[in-house]
């Protein structure tokens, strides 16, 4: 691989779109500018180790699921004509009388590159709810392009440690990949709420709820105290 150009000497080369900024002002972006780059690198090194991990543990159990045709199947028949399942376990079971608001703010940003995802891996959304109730959910939020899958029986949220007793769930991102007739974990997100920083709610790296990406751009930041909600 060619050497990188330092971030700093990239960042010199800024210009600001509009005429007026102080100095002051061009410094602390250009500055800025080297930690964006430097950001973004230390972000593709990520997705290089991510895709050198090892091969990850074959999952034996035989977890039950009914898809969005209400067939009973397990985890292998989820992957469809891919070899890369992606797989989200919403916060939407049936104690629930509505979804959780992040999760829905979550997978509405995903319905609208769903399409373009299923062309490479396939992608699948997985709730405790019956799966009549998940689509009826869906099609009140116009989601066209998510498949949504009921989990049969509690074995799947019990063995990832995301049901509580009292029935309330955490969300969970996996990632499976097809192994001949074995599916293996490639990935899944371990950011716990042990693992955040002061003040912070835990979440991956990077980011994979736009809401807060964007957030991030503005002045006022994340804010510490507000979260979306289902209707406004």
């Amino acid at each position: 691989m060619p050497a990188l150009t330092p971030a700093v000497e990239l960042a010199s080369q800024a210009r600001t779109p509009f005429p007026g900024a102080s100095a002051e002002y061009e410094a602390a972006r250009q500055a800025l500018l080297a930690e964006e780059i430097e950001f973004r690198r230390h972000m593709t090194r990520l997705g290089e180790q991510r895709r050198a991990l090892p091969p990850g543990p074959v999952i034996k159990k035989d977890y039950r699921f009914k898809d969005e045709q209400g067939f009973d199947v397990g985890l292998a028949e989820l992957f469809g004509d891919k070899d890369t399942l992606v797989t989200y376990f919403w916060m939407y079971g049936p104690q629930r009388q509505r979804p959780c608001p992040m999760c829905t703010n979550w997978l509405g940003s995903v319905n609208g590159n769903a399409a373009d995802i299923k062309q490479r891996v396939a992608l699948k959304i997985l709730g405790r709810s019956p799966v009549e109730r998940q689509y009826a959910f869906a099609q009140e939020r116009g989601w066209r392009d998510l498949n949504f899958v009921q989990t049969v029986g509690d074995d799947y949220a019990n063995d990832l440690g995301i049901l509580l007793p009292d029935g309330s769930e955490f969300p969970a991102l996996i990632v499976f990949k097809r192994d001949g007739d074995e599916v293996r974990l490639f990935w899944a997100s371990e950011m716990t709420k042990a693992m955040a920083d002061p003040g912070q709610d835990p979440r991956d790296a990077p980011d994979i709820a736009s809401l807060w990406s964007i957030l991030d751009l503005t002045p006022e930041g994340r804010p510490a105290d507000w979260y979306p909600k289902l209707q406004y």
